[in-house]
């Protein structure tokens, strides 16, 4: 397992970091073996959010007493200087640190600049200099706003989506984090779910100077990632065919299901019913079938094309449309018109 420097923060991890919004789904006792797991297999880098209801104090009940031993990155969703403080104070209390390795800005919608009106930018140097925080950064979805936040110099780290289905887009705003000197955290290493192959993923990662943070809420897919500290996955022939063929077969308008666009005014499920496509095809099938997703499919015919969550997609989907495409999908698929 290589090592990873993030940039000019000095901050070097081995290149395999535990993302923690799932564990916010588990029992805190659940949530701390996992932490401790991820720990004790070699995982020094350590992902949470404001915004992930309980996670930040399940890594703070998993951690405490030994802040030293380990990486933590938190994010704040807040839009002015007030809120920020106030989401700080909440995390370092959670986590039961005075400290933050990595404070960013979460799922922005512009690079926030010095002297821009809204205050941002100058409460992360104040907490800088405080001491409450060590490193800037930033998280984004929209890559004309991450090619912005690179370009500006302003930040130290970036958090975005990355893949193997990256485009070459995606993959040279990761080179110019690489040249700019600033360190590239890859979050949604899975497209939301829809890659299984973890030994594909790592190997694509393993290419490029980017810390991959893997969402993990259950102690099979952590053993999975912990085995590559003894058997590293390295791009081979075959790992780059299998690669080459998923991509063709996913490449297109397809929801990541990062959730951005709930909650639906009718009560839709969209972050899974708009995919629901591909999680059918790619995981056991019988487990969409029953009566409880049924039910749910059934709700996009009560979409009444209010167009909210169209404007809150941060890849530009149409999702109504996409919804409705899914949905004949699957009736076809229930109906046995369509075999998966």
């Amino acid at each position: 397992m290589k090592n990873i420097t993030l940039g000019k923060t000095g901050i070097t991890t081995p290149q395999n970091a535990f993302g923690a919004l799932p564990i916010q789904r588990v029992a805190l006792d659940t949530a701390v073996k996992l932490l401790r797991g991820a720990y004790d297999g070699g995982m020094t880098f350590f992902d949470t959010a404001r915004a992930y209801s309980d996670s930040e104090v399940k890594l703070g009940a998993a951690f405490d007493g030994m802040r030293d031993k380990i990486f933590i990155a938190s994010k704040t969703q807040a839009k002015t200087p007030e809120k920020f403080w106030e989401d700080l104070h909440t995390t370092l209390t959670n986590l039961r640190t005075d400290y933050l390795d990595i404070y960013q800005l979460h799922c922005v919608p512009q690079c926030y600049r010095p002297d821009d009106g809204t205050g941002m930018y100058e409460a992360l140097l104040q907490a800088k200099k405080q001491g409450k925080i060590r490193h800037i950064g930033i998280t984004a979805h929209l890559i004309g706003v991450a090619e912005e936040i690179v370009s500006s110099g302003l930040y130290e780290t970036l958090q975005f989506p990355f893949s193997y289905l990256a485009s070459e887009r995606d993959i040279a705003l990761c080179r110019s984090c690489e040249e700019a000197g600033m360190g590239f955290i890859a979050m949604k290493g899975l497209a939301g779910g829809l890659l299984t192959n973890s030994r594909a993923c790592m190997a694509f990662m393993s290419q490029y100077e980017v810390l991959p943070i893997w969402g993990i809420q259950r102690e099979s897919e952590l053993a999975q990632w912990l085995s590559f500290f003894d058997e590293p996955a390295e791009m081979t022939e075959e790992i780059a065919d299998f690669i080459k063929e998923d991509r063709l077969s996913l490449l297109g308008d397809f929801c990541r299901g990062c959730g951005y666009c709930m909650p639906c005014t009718v009560g839709i499920q969209i972050n899974q019913c708009a995919r629901m496509s591909q999680l059918i095809r790619r995981s056991p099938s019988e487990n969409f079938k029953g009566e409880f997703w049924q039910a749910e499919m059934a709700k996009i015919e009560n979409c009444v094309d209010c167009g909210i969550c169209k404007t809150k997609c941060p890849y530009g989907l149409d999702t109504p449309n996409l919804l409705r495409k899914n949905l004949k999908d699957y009736k076809d698929i229930i109906s046995g018109r369509v075999e998966v």
